[in-house]
C-alpha cells in the first residue's frame, strides 16, 4: 500500500515496533530504506536487534513511551512513511489515541502516508479512529482493508501551501 518505488531511499517511522517484524517485512519492499523504530520496551528492542543485525547501518532505535508528550521530538523526522501494527490499540484510551495521531500527523512529510493496522473495534471502532485521524489534518483517511478484527486505515500529511 506504500507508494513508492522499490529503490527509494525513504525515511520511515515504525510507531510500536516491538520485535522489529513489520520493520524486516517493509526492508524487504524498500531495501534502500531507512527505518526508525520506537518501543517502550527496551527486551523487544533487544529482539529486534538480533531480528535486524544484518541491516543494522539502516535502523534508529528510541525507547520511548507514546504517552509521553515528548515523544515525537525523541523519533526525530518528518518521515516519508509512518506504519503501525496492532500497537496503538495499546494505549486503552481514546484520548492518549487521538494525542498520538497528532503527534504522527505532525511527523509525516506532506502527502506522506500513515499505515496503521490495529484492532480498532476495541476502542471506539474504525470510523472513530477514522474521525480522529481527519481531526488531526490527515487527509484522503480512508479504511484500506478490513478483516474481522483488525483493519488498516491509510492517512496522508497535509499538503504544502
Amino acid at each position: 500500500m506504500a507508494a513508492f518505488p522499490r529503490d527509494a531511499a525513504i525515511e520511515v517511522l515504525d510507531v510500536g515496533a516491538g520485535y522489529g517484524f513489520v520493520t524486516e517485512e517493509l526492508l524487504r519492499v524498500f531495501p534502500r530504506a531507512r527505518v526508525t523504530l520506537q518501543d517502550y520496551s527496551e527486551l523487544m528492542f533487544a529482539h529486534a536487534r538480533r531480528r535486524l543485525a544484518k541491516v543494522a547501518d539502516q535502523l534508529t532505535y528510541v525507547l520511548c513511551d507514546l504517552t509521553d508528550p515528548e515523544w515525537t521530538q525523541r523519533v526525530g523526522g518528518p518521515f516519508d512513511l509512518i506504519v503501525s501494527a496492532i500497537a496503538i490499540h495499546n494505549l486503552r484510551d481514546m484520548k492518549a489515541i487521538a494525542a498520538c495521531y497528532r503527534g504522527i500527523a505532525r511527523l509525516l512529510k506532506p502527502g506522506a502516508q500513515f499505515l496503521n493496522y490495529d484492532i480498532f473495534r476495541q476502542f471506539g471502532g474504525i470510523e472513530s479512529h477514522i474521525g480522529l485521524m481527519q481531526e488531526t489534518g490527515m487527509t484522503r483517511v480512508s479504511r484500506a482493508w478490513d478483516e474481522d478484527r483488525t483493519a488498516i486505515i491509510v492517512g496522508h500529511g497535509r499538503r504544502k501551501g
